[in-house]
């Protein structure tokens, strides 16, 4: 049987292809972002991002900062009663002369060894005192020395006692540089004759150590 090609089925009409985007459309979208990568650095980043980093960064910082002092403060009865353990330390047994001074603390170097040679031998009878005089000598680190040399003519027990007296008292002082020489006979003050067999002729430096003053940028200060 012979179909009618007048009524026949219509087709449907094709769907249309999408347009193709073009190389100048391309060109066209990379010249905008370009431009808006540009003008961010040239306008945003530097009058507002940066600023804004900065900032970040300083409060950071000062976070960081009153996080230590918090955590000083909270240290610090801690530390003062450290302090105070140390100082009482320190004042039952001194290790630094208590002058001030340079001068001073020859004076007192002096006077202990007076002291402790009258001690030894009373009336200066086997144990005197022929020189002392004081050391000068650059101060190379903070701890100052101040140095008296002495010389001494002692028997030997007196000069064990000296030097033992010396040593281990209180501030301490040091005893160097120590020079024996033997001698048959040796003459002590007010005597016209030797008084003596087998005396020593005794040369040493006697030294101790100022106390340190404060460093003015070491002294903490409040917050």
């Amino acid at each position: 049987m012979a179909v009618d090609p007048t009524h026949a089925r219509p087709q449907a009409p094709s769907a249309t292809a999408p347009p193709r985007i073009g190389r100048d459309q391309w060109l066209a979208l990379g010249l905008l972002l370009a431009a808006l990568l540009l003008g961010y650095l040239v306008l945003v980043h530097p009058w507002f991002t940066a600023p804004m980093l900065e900032a970040n960064d300083r409060v950071e910082s000062l976070q960081q900062r009153e996080l230590r002092q918090r955590m000083q403060l909270q240290q610090a009865p801690q530390v003062q009663q450290r302090l105070a353990q140390v100082r009482a330390q320190q004042a039952r047994s001194p290790g630094f002369l208590p002058e001030s001074s340079a001068e001073l603390a020859t004076a007192g170097l002096v006077q202990r060894l007076e002291r402790v040679v009258a001690e030894a031998s009373p009336g200066n009878r086997s144990c005197a005192i022929s020189n002392r005089s004081p050391l000068s000598e650059p101060r190379r680190d903070r701890y100052a020395r101040v140095i008296v040399q002495v010389r001494l003519r002692c028997g030997t027990p007196e000069l064990m006692s000296v030097l033992y007296a010396l040593e281990s008292g209180s501030p301490r002082l040091f005893v160097g540089n120590l020079n024996l020489l033997s001698s048959r006979g040796y003459f002590l003050p007010g005597a016209n004759q030797p008084s003596g067999d087998g005396g020593l002729d005794v040369t040493f430096d006697l030294y101790g150590y100022l106390r340190p003053l404060p460093n003015v940028s070491e002294v903490p200060r409040a917050p």
